[in-house]
């Protein structure tokens, strides 16, 4: 098939490369007067040349004895070269754009190849999601890297999901040709008390002789972590500041230093670069979660490289973080990672170090991508049926599905959910909001919003309720199916009867997001995959998700990225305090807590 991340394998195409660099043969394709960026001794070097063969490189100096009559030849006119990018790890869901248009996003900004954890659909869908994932990216040129979901539910026994993965399910997926690891184990309480099930699922991972991903959210750096290395655990996307991203890092496990669009942990965690003296092959720069109007506007790995520079991290170290030390954290670097000799020709032409302007993308020897633009067709994947019809909801929701009865009378305190805007972590408070009528109220006034989940898998009719606290609302609803990790329908407002407009109004277009106010609905961004994804292009997501931002702005919400905040609220394998539709989930200590405070 055309999208593998290896072309053709090594040992297949080792004779002709041998003969292109030695003359006997000539290249199908030569790359002249470059200036390579050397990612393995992390120098530039002048006028180089590159000689390319079935799909790699065969030879890196002066490539003028591999020239013949069908060989192609690219002047690079000086222009630097660089191995192609590497996402060391991505939801793709959360672009909420399908594989193949997110390529057609990606690929242009220098990004070859994604380590793409599916976790997101696969709690929706089970494996058969993650397998249509599969078929959609098999036909664009980018590199669709797959980690198998490690944690369908997330936290087993607070949440419904779609699905369930076991040891089972990850010994098959093992066998995958697209499968190189397991997607982030968030059950670091699993990991660390020695349960037997989540051992099996990365033991399964390292029989097969692959990698292992991580989540380690918390903030000790002794002997928890340790502990969560030790299991097989070889790099995590979770560090948050200086110290947790050291410590990794002299522990051998891959810090990947996060900067999505709603998550800037950039920031902190270079610091551990910039201000240590120490080797950086164990750092990673990565994206996680990167939404549409991103991408049109900043781009992918090579606008995370310019912010890396502009935290201070040099440019040659920030492009060895998105090349071959992530080829390296997934043994991969044979293929991977470099332009060197029997690399698999994946190359990024450059016109400046300073603003790192990507101006052609060659992957696997064949040019794809030109000025920001493919210069080849995709052909468009047809998601199925079942792919699309995923709203399973027991109840006909309306306002009085959103009523939350009490003993008390005239107010009540309660249990709180405050988030961090462009952080994942979120604070547990305890706050006195209004009963009226045998009701517990929203109070707009203290910036509480009512939250409530509701299960849209098995027709189960269980529901979570709960408060929120930091979107600054005050009047008005929003309702996701993007809900982290279990993707049910999660609805926040000031009063329900706008909670019911929008909530039903996701019911109806199949799952997205959606905000009313006043009684009207005043804007809708339908995800019909899975309840995730749009099929798309990137312009008219962009469009879509700048639509639905204006009407969070239009009842008060000021915050980056507000619909990804929203997104977490229901993570419950991240602390303080969450909301699923079993209920609140105190995520420090892993145990329910009621609403009311005794």
């Amino acid at each position: 098939m055309f999208n593998m991340f290896k072309d053709q394998p090594l040992w297949q195409v080792s004779k002709s490369l041998s003969a292109v660099a030695m003359g006997r043969e000539s290249a199908d394709l030569v790359i002249k007067d470059a200036k390579l960026i050397n990612v393995c001794t992390k120098e530039i070097m002048e006028h180089m040349d590159v000689a390319i063969k079935n799909s790699r490189i065969a030879l890196v100096g002066d490539a003028t004895h591999c020239i013949g009559e069908e060989t192609t030849v690219i002047k690079a006119n000086g222009r630097y070269i660089a191995p192609g990018f590497l996402d060391g790890h991505i939801h793709v869901e959360s672009s909420m754009m399908s594989v193949s248009e997110y390529a057609k996003a990606v690929v242009p900004h220098g990004t070859i190849g994604i380590y793409m954890d599916p976790h997101e659909i696969c709690n929706v869908l089970g494996m058969d999601g993650v397998r249509y994932m599969i078929e959609d990216g098999k036909h664009t040129p980018l590199k669709n890297m797959v980690t198998t979901p490690s944690c369908v539910p997330a936290v087993p026994g607070f949440e419904d999901t779609g699905a369930f993965i076991g040891p089972e399910e990850v010994a098959e997926s093992m066998k995958w040709d697209s499968v190189v690891g397991l997607g982030e184990m968030m059950n670091y309480p699993g990991i660390i008390g020695s349960d037997d099930q989540t051992h099996r699922i990365v033991g399964e991972t390292l029989k097969a002789n692959k990698t292992v991903t991580g989540h380690w959210s918390v903030s000790d750096t002794g002997k928890g972590l340790s502990a969560y290395i030790a299991s097989g655990v070889r790099a995590c996307h979770e560090s948050t500041s200086k110290e947790e991203a050291l410590a990794k890092m002299r522990l051998g496990m891959y810090a990947q230093f996060r900067e999505g669009s709603a998550w800037h942990d950039l920031k902190d965690v270079a610091r551990s670069i910039t201000e240590e003296n120490i080797d950086t092959r164990f750092a990673m720069l990565i994206s996680d979660d990167t939404h549409p109007h991103t991408l049109m506007e900043d781009g992918h790995l090579d606008h995370i490289v310019r912010r890396a520079v502009e935290e201070g991290i040099d440019v040659l170290t920030a492009i060895q973080m998105v090349t071959i030390n992530c080829a390296q954290a997934f043994h991969m670097d044979q293929d991977l990672g470099s332009i060197t000799p029997g690399k698999c020709a994946d190359i990024v032409f450059l016109d400046n170090l300073t603003d790192l302007n990507v101006n052609e993308v060659i992957i696997d020897g064949n040019v794809v991508a030109k000025d920001g633009k493919m210069c080849i067709e995709l052909e468009k994947y047809e998601f199925p049926e079942k792919a699309t019809n995923t709203m399973h909801i027991k109840e006909t929701i309306t306002s009085d599905s959103f009523k939350i009865e009490t003993k008390k009378e005239g107010n009540t305190e309660v249990r709180v959910i405050e988030i961090i805007p462009e952080k994942v972590g979120t604070y547990e408070r305890h706050i006195t909001v209004p009963v009226k009528d045998g009701y517990i109220q929203a109070d707009p006034s203290q910036d509480v919003l009512k939250a409530v989940v509701f299960e849209r898998h098995n027709y189960t009719g269980t529901k979570g309720f709960g408060f929120v606290k930091g979107f600054h609302i005050k009047n008005g609803a929003m309702a996701s199916t993007v809900a982290h990790d279990a993707h049910n329908l999660l609805v926040l407002g000031s009063n329900d009867e706008d909670m019911a407009i929008v909530a039903n109004a996701l019911v109806e277009c199949g799952g997205g997001m959606a905000v009313a106010q006043g009684g009207k609905l005043i804007g809708v961004l339908p995800l019909p995959i899975a309840g995730l994804m749009n099929n798309k292009p990137v312009d008219e997501m962009a469009e879509m998700v700048a639509k639905v931002t204006k009407a969070w702005e239009a009842i008060g919400c000021n915050i980056v990225s507000p619909y990804m905040t929203m997104a977490l609220i229901p993570l419950a394998c991240l602390p303080e305090l969450r909301l699923t539709n079993r209920g609140l989930v105190d995520c420090t200590t892993f145990q329910f807590v009621p609403l009311e405070i005794e």
